[in-house]
């Protein structure tokens, strides 16, 4: 109510300056056009004070001198007029007949076309025959008057300015002081409004009416005031906890109201969603679209609604951008509550644990069925053979059980390497245990025909290792180099001093099949394996993520790899020289 009016009370002072204004310039426009007119009568009466001041002089001038010479008197006597009168535009001396004695248009043709005012007086002798001889014609330009009326005009626009400019201050400062109650009042509503309880506004120099207003209005503010401090600790402490909480919870949560626009969301929901808080808040939840414009919860949302029991939240794994989620869905009085919980790794590790066993029954299972086959031959049939038969079962039979034990002892270092084992260490020289590494693989190599090709840096200091441990993951490198190499290929070994210091480096180069990029981050997991048309090689997943816990775990190293497809890959370790402990105390 105040604001409208206000704006009535700011719409009649509008009006009432409008008005002012414009009459103050019909006032002014009335005064210069009644002193123009009296300025204009007043020089016309100059100028016929000078036209017969003239004509009584040409009298005097011309009675005693012959016809003929009157020209060149009238000439000078005007000439000196004009040159010592700037208001003068031309004269002009007519005899009795009308005809021109002189004009100075001649002479002064420029100064004679200023003339606006044309005054004729007629040349009289004597005083008692008055005797007509001629007339006198004046022009005047105008000068005096225009600078007089320029002079005026500005004079009273200037006057007519400062009085209107002090009839507006009064009526601005009349208005200020009449509206300045309400201002004071609505400024504390606007106080009140916000929830700035308590606050007053003072009533000095105000009306008795005002003032018992603002008396009252005070009053209500102290009681808000107290009726806030009983309840707004304990409400804001509560919604402090309740926000604390739900914005450092864990899993995401988004909370919608019965018209399933979300109504509050924490950061851990927008992280898993990719999405900010204010492109979703107060939008249906429906309509949520992730990067491959799937509405991923419109189904589990419809589900949710069409139950009858609302005591179990309802649960569903949604795809999101490439991530699973959990997804429990929970009534509320008003709404319901949506908890995300991202099981994307735990998704990825079931994948990985069941391709595991698989891989790993298989793998078992194919040696197993080769022992059973050949000892069942050997035992039942083993006399019909000769000795080199016999003999080149017994071979198939060792190396099955080899590969067996392989086995075996993987699926072993990985429970006992990922436990919290701590492995005795020594300073060993690690260009002898590659060496014997290398070795250990030349019968896999030799069935391939790789050779290898050892490089080793000058003056190698020992390092402080687990031989066991080492010696096992740069056989798992070496074994991975062959199987993936083709038939008569190189594989390069280099050991060396590492660009970070204090570290060694090993490396072991390839030119097989190469890894995907896509691929290479996560080559070293654990059950990881890559399965397609060009990379069939069976096995458990384990021996890279084996490497891996050897010389990051227990060496406090570093792994790598380097690939391109078709090309070849690089795999390689850094581990330090000294004890970590030591490296990180200098």
């Amino acid at each position: 109510m105040i604001k409208n009016d206000m704006t009535t009370q700011s719409r009649l002072i509008l009006s009432g300056l409008i008005f002012s204004t414009l009459l103050i310039i019909v006032i002014a426009i009335l005064a210069v056009f009644n002193i123009q007119n009296r300025l204009n009568d007043g020089y016309e009466n100059f100028g016929r004070i000078i036209s017969k001041t003239l004509a009584v002089e040409t009298v005097d001038l011309i009675k005693d001198i012959p016809k003929e010479n009157q020209y060149i008197s009238l000439k000078e006597h005007s000439g000196k007029i004009l040159e010592n009168n700037d208001d003068i535009a031309f004269i002009e001396f007519l005899d009795k007949d009308g005809s021109v004695i002189y004009s100075s248009k001649n002479d002064y043709a420029k100064q004679a076309k200023l003339s606006t005012i044309t005054i004729n007086s007629p040349m009289i002798t004597g005083l008692l025959d008055k005797k007509t001889v001629g007339s006198v014609s004046v022009g005047l330009c105008g000068g005096i008057i225009s600078k007089i009326t320029n002079t005026i005009r500005t004079s009273l626009i200037l006057v007519f300015i400062v009085v209107w400019l002090v009839f507006a201050l009064v009526i601005l400062v009349n208005s200020y002081l009449t509206t300045k109650e309400l201002r004071i009042l609505k400024n504390g509503v606007k106080k009140i409004s916000t929830g700035e309880f308590g606050h007053k506004i003072t009533d000095k120099d105000v009306s008795l009416e005002v003032k018992q207003l603002f008396e009252s209005f005070n009053d209500m503010s102290h009681r808000l005031h107290e009726y806030e401090k009983q309840n707004i600790e304990h409400l804001t402490l509560e919604k402090n906890k309740l926000e604390a909480i739900l914005m450092n919870i864990a899993n995401g949560v988004v909370v919608c109201n019965s018209e399933d626009e979300i109504t509050l969301m924490n950061y851990q929901a927008q992280k898993l969603l990719d999405a900010s808080e204010k492109d979703l808040i107060n939008t249906k939840i429906q309509n949520f679209c992730d990067k491959n414009g799937n509405t991923c919860f419109k189904t589990g949302i419809k589900e949710f609604k069409s139950k009858k029991d609302f005591s179990e939240p309802s649960a569903i794994d949604l795809d999101i951008n490439g991530k699973v989620i959990k997804t429990l869905i929970s009534k509320m009085v008003q709404g319901y509550i949506i908890v995300l919980i991202d099981i994307t790794k735990e998704a990825e590790i079931d994948k990985m644990r069941g391709q595991f066993i698989s891989n790993v029954s298989h793998e078992l299972r194919t040696p197993v069925t080769v022992l059973r086959t050949y000892i069942d031959t050997l035992y039942n049939y083993g006399n019909e053979f000769d000795f080199d038969t016999q003999k080149e079962f017994i071979g198939t039979i060792n190396d099955e059980i080899i590969r067996l034990h392989n086995l075996v002892n993987d699926i072993l270092d990985f429970s006992r390497w990922n436990s919290d084992i701590k492995l005795e260490k020594d300073y060993y020289n690690l260009q002898e245990i590659v060496e014997n590494c290398v070795k250990s693989v030349e019968v896999l190599a030799k069935e391939k025909n790789v050779i290898f090709s050892v490089m080793q840096e000058d003056n190698l200091p020992k390092v402080y290792l687990n031989e066991d441990s080492i010696f096992r993951a740069l056989k798992n490198l070496l074994s991975n180099a062959i199987k993936y190499s083709p038939q008569n290929d190189k594989i390069k070994i280099k050991t060396e001093l590492a660009r970070k210091s204090g570290y060694i480096q090993v490396s072991v180069e390839d030119h097989g099949i190469g890894i995907a990029p896509e691929y290479q981050q996560k080559i070293f997991d654990r059950f990881f394996r890559v399965e397609n048309d060009t990379h069939t090689i069976k096995g458990t997943g384990l021996g890279l993520h084996l490497v891996k816990i050897a010389i990051e775990k227990h060496h406090q190293g570093e792994v790598f790899v380097n690939s391109k497809q078709n090309e070849g890959s690089t795999f390689g370790f850094i581990i330090p020289i000294e004890p970590a402990e030591d490296i990180i105390k200098s």
